[in-house]
């Protein structure tokens, strides 16, 4: 920004270093690990006003937006168990500094946002206009009118609208526009992603440090799993996205192998999280991971690839074999929910019960029934609605069943539009980064299939930043410079 106004800034040394830096992989390393320490230690004010002063920097000093990519895609994991409001109404958020010190932070990093984008957008340079525009743009005037024609229709739905839609496509148009794509390095998300990656296992690690996860007899309470920004669930879902993040560099890179390692490393995170759906998915995405790094990578890679997956296989077998009981303990809680459906049968009755009394555009977001974890953490209790005073709506755990309750026909039309296109940019001219990307995003949706994390909110900042890299990975996969080794 500085260097418009000022070319002569251009040749600065010391600005060409700030520059790299934000570019760089260290500054992805210090955006986890200030997202790590947030979330375990409660230290959400200092790491936001951290980032809102980094954002700062990028803006003034920066050509284009893309060092805010890490932070973007931290965001949403650096709110801690302790300062949640919903478990514990006097903890930080839960109080007026707290709420005030939030609020100046969010106000300086929209006024950065905006005013980054409105200058970018004022270039003579042509863009054009991103592939999922008509997707989006549908979906977005589906959660707009949910509930339309019904009695429940209001401005709070339509608002319930706007933050889905905003969630889930806000940062892909953003990043579309305030990135100089040209000068993009090869790689670069998968290496953000994985480096969130390890900052996501330090906080499940985390986790089990919690009150009541290790009963008196020794077995592991999953229950007591979580953060502040989410159950064991939520944390299984974002770490099955990290999951795949590695097998861009395993197979591009000359010892790959290393980070076949860090990918299986992360399928044991998503283990850990204990989420029955995330293991479930997980293990399918992991498979695909496999497959694609011994179909991409070539020769002596290849072998030794193999080998490291050959060895882990081994590993586990033998380690199932000699701690079984450790591992009953650890997984106690998932197998003694074993196949129990925790009310999503009775909320997918009811949502097909929703979705045929208005067909057209459902009976929106808050009339959609939904599910809550009972105290015991064995079953959850059927919720027909969101109850009165919530903004928060209560979601269907399921992608297809919230669609044709939530908006009916029309928004289940849109989502396939959305879909559809997704699909055709991914099989469209593949690439290493493009398979990646769709092995990232189907976490996000396999999981949602038993889950809400579509309708999350914050897993859409994660998936409108592989979309746009998928799609603009045709480009800066021929002209931009690598990372060393990518």
């Amino acid at each position: 920004m500085l260097t418009e106004a000022f070319p002569g800034l251009e040749n600065v040394r010391a600005l060409n270093l700030v520059r790299n830096f934000f570019r760089s992989v260290w500054f992805a390393i210090l955006a986890a690990v200030l997202m790590a320490c947030s979330e375990i230690f409660g230290l959400e004010i200092f790491v936001i006003y951290c980032y809102a002063f980094f954002g700062l920097c990028v803006f003034l000093f920066c050509d284009d937006m893309l060092g805010i990519v890490p932070m973007v895609c931290c965001g949403y994991m650096l709110f801690s168990a302790k300062n949640n409001p919903g478990k514990y109404p006097d903890a930080l958020f839960g109080q007026p500094h707290g709420q005030l010190a939030l609020f100046y932070a969010i106000a300086v990093i929209l006024v950065i946002l905006i005013g980054r984008l409105v200058s970018m957008l004022l270039e003579k340079e042509k863009r054009g206009v991103p592939k999922f525009t008509v997707g989006f743009f549908l979906l977005g005037v589906a959660y707009l009118l949910s509930g339309a024609g019904s009695p429940y229709y209001d401005g709070r739905t339509v608002l319930m609208g706007f933050v889905q839609i905003a969630s889930l496509c806000g940062f892909y148009f953003y990043f579309y526009y305030t990135i100089r794509w040209d000068k993009v390095p090869r790689g670069y998300l998968p290496m953000v992603i994985s480096v969130i990656g390890v900052g996501m296992l330090a906080e499940i690690v985390g986790m089990y440090f919690g009150d009541g996860v290790i009963r008196e007899d020794g077995t592991i309470n999953r229950v007591a799993l979580y953060t502040g920004w989410g159950i064991y669930n939520n944390v299984g879902c974002v770490m099955a996205m990290c999951m795949p993040a590695p097998v861009y560099f395993a197979i591009k890179n000359k010892n790959g192998w290393a980070y076949t390692i860090l990918s299986t490393v992360f399928y044991l995170g998503v283990l850990l999280t204990q989420s029955r759906g995330a293991m479930l998915f997980g293990s399918v995405v992991y498979l695909g991971c496999a497959v694609a790094t011994l179909v991409g990578s070539k020769g002596r890679e290849r072998l030794f690839n193999g080998v490291v997956y050959a060895v882990l296989v081994v590993a586990l077998v033998v380690s199932i074999i000699v701690f079984r009981e450790q591992f009953k303990d650890l997984f106690f809680s998932v197998i003694q929910q074993g196949f129990n459906d925790a009310a999503r049968f009775n909320t997918w009755k009811a949502c097909w019960q929703r979705f045929l009394e208005y067909p057209g555009f459902g009976v929106g977001f808050y009339k959609t029934p939904g599910t809550i974890l009972t105290e015991d953490g064995m079953y959850s209790d059927f919720i027909d609605g969101t109850p009165e005073g919530s903004f928060l709506a209560m979601r269907a755990h399921n992608t297809v069943f919230q669609l044709i309750a939530t908006g009916g026909i029309v928004a289940l039309v849109a989502y396939a539009v959305h879909r559809i296109q997704t699909i055709y940019v991914c099989l469209r001219r593949p690439n290493t980064l493009k398979i990646v990307a769709a092995l990232c995003i189907a976490s996000l949706l396999l999981t949602s299939m038993v889950d809400c994390h579509v309708f999350n909110m914050g897993p859409g900042l994660m998936y409108s930043a592989w979309l746009v890299f998928g799609e603009k990975s045709e480009k800066t996969d021929r002209f931009a410079p690598a990372y060393k080794g990518a």
